[in-house]
């Protein structure tokens, strides 16, 4: 399984899914990368950051450690990075979570307006994660904020971010799907989304789910952009069911 993180600010595998992996790892070997710009991984001064740029990573990653074929559990800019993965080698993907990934009917919404306007700051950061991420404030830790700021902080990391969404020279922004293309994904894929996400809204994961050749839809209530952290036990067991996972013993 290969999990693939969101575009948010101080986002990285471990902040997205440090819920997921040591419960899903029972069944699978999990991987999961901090894409480039992001998190612990390099920000070279010459990578143009792009939805290609951000999807040859991933195949590089996968090559450097010789895996042939992989199910992918991608949230949001994680899910659109594994909609490209399907339409560059098809055959090499056994499955598809797609986790409030954007489709061909999304605009610009508040939550994604708040995204790229952060500023560095722990205040700054909880409040974003409280206003936009979360329909129940409790999962909004300390040690959660502490996590995705202290990522947002680190030389180089809030720049980087900028550059992808507001510097012309980058195309981070530019993450468009047609209709025609989700059609043409026939690997087995599951659309999870939280019913109140204000970032990516679930009529954009219904769609997707329309769309999709093999595409089913867990909609999960009262729950926000991140239903991996918000219902974590219950994520983990749906996406363990159609993953085809044992992970008896889970307590989470």
């Amino acid at each position: 399984m290969l999990f693939i993180h969101g575009s948010g600010p101080g986002v990285s595998a471990w902040a997205n899914w440090q819920h997921t992996v040591p419960v899903l790892s029972r069944g699978a070997r999990a991987l999961a990368l901090d894409l480039v710009g992001y998190g612990l991984t390099d920000r070279p001064a010459d990578v143009r950051y792009s939805l290609r740029t951000w999807t040859d990573h991933v195949w590089a990653f996968l090559d450097a450690l010789d895996v042939d074929r992989v199910s992918v559990v991608g949230n949001s800019l994680g899910g659109r990075v594994a909609l490209q993965m399907a339409e560059d080698q098809q055959d090499r993907l056994h499955r598809m979570v797609l986790m409030g990934s954007p489709g061909p009917t999304m605009t610009v919404t508040d939550g994604l307006k708040a995204l790229r306007a952060y500023e560095p700051s722990p205040e700054a950061m909880r409040s974003l994660l409280v206003d936009y991420f979360a329909v129940d404030p409790g999962i909004i830790t300390d040690e959660l904020v502490k996590i995705r700021y202290e990522a947002s902080a680190l030389p180089g990391a809030h720049e980087a971010y900028r550059s992808m969404f507001f510097d012309p020279a980058h195309a981070g922004n530019q993450l468009g799907i047609t209709e025609e293309q989700v059609r043409a994904v026939t690997v087995p894929a599951l659309v999870v989304q939280g019913r109140e996400d204000r970032v990516v809204p679930k009529e954009v994961g219904w769609r997707l789910s329309e769309l999709l050749p093999n595409g089913d839809m867990h909609l999960f209530s009262r729950c926000g952009h991140w239903t991996q952290i918000e219902r974590a036990s219950e994520f983990n067991r749906v996406v363990a069911d159609f993953l085809g996972l044992d992970i008896e013993g889970d307590q989470s």
